[in-house]
């Protein structure tokens, strides 16, 4: 029985009993694999449960219920395979930022614990304990159930050894011509150090036998200039491979790219026979603090941040499971690793590259595709400057279409009458249509400003490129505020009209990225609210300029006041349900991890008000205890879209008050980044929003997930014995009819 949840046990790994490797593939036996027995179970002693979940066994399980949509054979294939992906890629950045960063608060000579109490040895045993079940679900998924599937789809993985004569030739040809070349193999030995090992790339340990010298050890760095899973060529193209190349011959079968340099080894070490070849990857602390009051040059101090990232302290070692003791003691040695910090796998690693075999043009294996819609006001009106002055548009993606937005910027970018726009700039992406109309703009001479965050985590590379560019058609650019992250999500356009300046803004929860506003739920407000779009300016200001405003008209700014804010409503729910007994809270966010907000809430709920909290990922607050939060539920859900949006509801005594934005209830939220909250003050568009999204996620019976006191989650119950509702398929079902109709309760 393995602890995960602040006490939670987990009985995974008892349907798991046996691993099998025969012709050099892997066979998992399973007596079963459902989505049911990714469950935590009930531990022991959860009649006296503490009052916090702690943060990191808290997202581990959240790493499961992503999972868990992997396992989950209702999920189509291949989206079962992007499930996979992620669940690997979450788990990579889990350790170059959390681990990391427990083992530097291990080595410090003070820490404060977190509010469960456990000190950062005691987070990082129980972080490994929790994950040996888990990726033991993950690899039994992967061969066990999905890989199978693959192949009766025609879809093959193929070892090596099993393919036909004639493609290995080509395969070695292949080899050869592109990825020979390439390749660089680094000796160990009295005359060579070793080799650094890049952060998350995938290694080839390699022992050979020298007539001369013995035994000796080297490495080669498996090259992420070509893809991970290469395509082989089907018997009956392979005559054409002169003519047309290899990818153009190539059936829907691959095989693994270390493979293909492992079988050719013969050709990067002539003259000595080579006796074995083990793939290792190591992860490194990718989250070194920049000292910012010390950096006289923000872009040039992230540039340089980027380069270290590969050099960061090693915090996991990833190998094969038939690589020797002595292979592995060399590597941990080496690289300075305990061997609790490595991990085994009974395949391959890396395993968050198969998003690339996710994307595979096989629409049977796929969610169905769905058209965004574009709101009626929208659709009609051409002018939509004359639209904003009389009434303000919600969109809520992905249901809802990210073009507007685009065309917002670039209708602003080339109408005569725009003098100004501000925007701030997060994670956009490559191809960005919304830096594109800000460069067009500053060519149109107007006034162009943008706060381009060179911090977004693993995306500073993206931002450093587009601040650039931006910088050279003149648009003013701002790295960001010293010592804080600017998350907020906000566009100002200033307009000259014929009774005066009029400001316009776009306000939201998610990035100015079209590609994840396909994927992402986000909600986007709209107006032209005097009062919001002076906030807005005000906030500008703020943000580009010299200003210690801490009052906002309407906006909640963090870390100005927004925490303070949220906590006096959370009092003024309990002194109005103290008056009508119909006290209601309802919170949609990613991540509830903030001491004082939980505290507060658990007060609300002691209080006798209702809380409904739906939190995708890390909850600390544990529900459903008696005397302190049981009044509160929570639950947590995993689709096909990424929940990502953030509502906060108050019923207010009838008065009812939503709030969006890009905050969650995290220190780090409210206390180190600049974020926002935009209240929805249009009675309809607030009532749709309250009834058609917030209130319809908190009834989901498809996708959520409930969180108990004993830190498990189980599916919620289904009411009458009729169909579930699945929200995001009813969404997309009714494309933009959220406003205003709703199934029936």
């Amino acid at each position: 029985m393995l602890p995960v949840n602040g006490g939670v046990h987990h009985d995974w790994a008892k349907h798991l009993c046996s691993f099998m490797f025969t012709d050099g593939c892997v066979t998992l036996h399973i007596t079963t694999m459902e989505t049911s027995e990714l469950r935590p179970s009930v531990p022991p002693h959860a009649s006296e449960p503490a009052k916090y979940f702690n943060r990191e066994l808290s997202w581990i399980s959240f790493n499961v219920r992503v999972l868990q949509a992997a396992v989950d054979r209702n999920t189509p294939l291949l989206e079962r395979v992007k499930f996979l992906s992620i669940f690997a890629s979450n788990l990579d950045e889990f350790f170059q930022i959390r681990v990391s960063g427990l083992r530097r608060q291990m080595a410090a000579a003070s820490v404060e614990a977190p509010p469960d109490g456990m000190s950062p040895a005691e987070q990082l045993a129980a972080i490994r304990e929790a994950l040996v079940p888990a990726l033991t679900s993950f690899y039994a998924c992967w061969h066990q159930d999905v890989l199978p599937k693959l192949r009766d789809e025609g879809i093959h993985i193929l070892s090596y050894d099993g393919l036909k004569r004639k493609q290995r030739k080509l395969l070695r040809r292949y080899f050869k011509s592109a990825i020979f070349p390439v390749l660089t193999p680094l000796a160990s030995d009295p005359g060579h150090p070793f080799p650094h090992i890049s952060n998350l790339s995938i290694n080839l340990a390699v022992v050979v036998d020298h007539p001369e010298l013995g035994e000796r050890f080297a490495r080669i760095k498996v090259p992420q200039t070509f893809p991970r899973l290469i395509r082989i060529p089907d018997e009956e193209l392979a005559e054409r491979y002169d003519k047309l190349g290899l990818e153009e011959v190539a059936a829907p079968n691959f095989v693994w790219l270390e493979d293909v340099i492992v079988a050719n080894l013969d050709l990067l070490f002539p003259g000595v026979d080579v006796d074995e070849a083990h793939p290792f990857r190591v992860t490194r602390d990718a989250d070194q603090e920049i000292e910012q009051d010390e950096a006289s040059d923000l872009l040039m101090a992230m540039s340089e941040y980027i380069e270290q990232r590969q050099f960061g302290s090693a915090v996991r070692l990833e190998v094969d499971e038939h690589m020797p003791p002595k292979v592995r003691e060399i590597l941990l040695q080496n690289l300075g690793l305990k061997p609790y910090q490595m991990y085994s796998s009974p395949g391959r690693i890396g395993l968050a590259d198969l998003m690339g075999l996710s994307k595979l043009d096989r629409p049977d294996l796929k969610f169905a595709p769905y058209r965004p819609v574009v709101p009626a006001p929208l659709a009609r009106e051409e002018n939509v400057w004359s639209l904003l002055r009389r009434r303000d548009v919600v969109l809520y993606h992905p249901y809802d279409s990210f073009k507007p937005v685009v065309e917002f910027i670039q209708r602003a970018a080339e109408d005569p009458d725009v003098l100004a726009i501000k925007q701030t700039l997060y994670r956009v992406g490559p191809n960005s249509p919304i830096v594109e109309a800000l460069m067009k703009a500053r060519e149109n001479d107007k006034q162009v400003s943008a706060l381009v965050e060179l911090k977004a985590r693993f995306d500073e590379a993206n931002n450093i490129s587009w601040a650039q560019q931006l910088e050279r058609v003149g648009v003013h650019v701002v790295y960001g505020v010293v010592g804080l992250k600017t998350h907020c999500k906000v566009s100002l356009v200033v307009r000259r009209e014929g009774d005066g300046i009029c400001r316009y803004v776009h306000l939201s929860t998610g990035n100015y990225n079209p590609v994840t506003a396909r994927i992402y739920t986000d909600v986007g407000l709209l107006t032209s609210a005097p009062d919001i779009a002076a906030d807005v300016s005000d906030l500008f200001n703020a943000l580009t300029g010299i200003s210690r405003k801490e009052g906002y008209r309407k906006l909640l700014v963090a870390p100005v006041a927004l925490r303070d804010q949220l906590v006096a409503r959370i009092d003024r729910e309990i002194m109005a349900h103290e008056k009508s007994g119909q006290g209601l809270i309802v919170f949609k966010l990613n991540a509830l991890t903030d001491r004082r907000v939980i505290e507060e809430l658990y007060r609300a709920s002691q209080a006798g008000v209702r809380v409904e909290l739906q939190v995708r990922s890390m909850c600390c607050l544990r529900p459903g205890v008696a005397g302190l939060s049981e009044n509160i539920r929570v639950t947590s859900m995993v689709g096909r879209f990424l929940e990502h949006t953030r509502m906060y509801f108050f019923y207010n005594g009838g008065e009812q008050e939503l709030f969006v934005g890009s905050a969650d209830l995290m220190f780090r939220n409210l206390s180190r980044r600049v974020e926002v909250l935009f209240p929805i003050d249009d009675p309809q568009l607030r009532d749709a929003l309250i009834n058609d999204v917030l209130m319809l996620h908190v009834r989901d019976e498809a996708l959520a997930q409930e969180l108990h006191a004993d830190g498990s989650y189980h599916p919620v119950g289904m009411s009458n014995g009729a169909e579930r509702l699945n929200t995001q398929e009813y969404l997309i079902a009714h494309g933009g009819a959220w406003r205003g109709t709703r199934p029936a309760e």
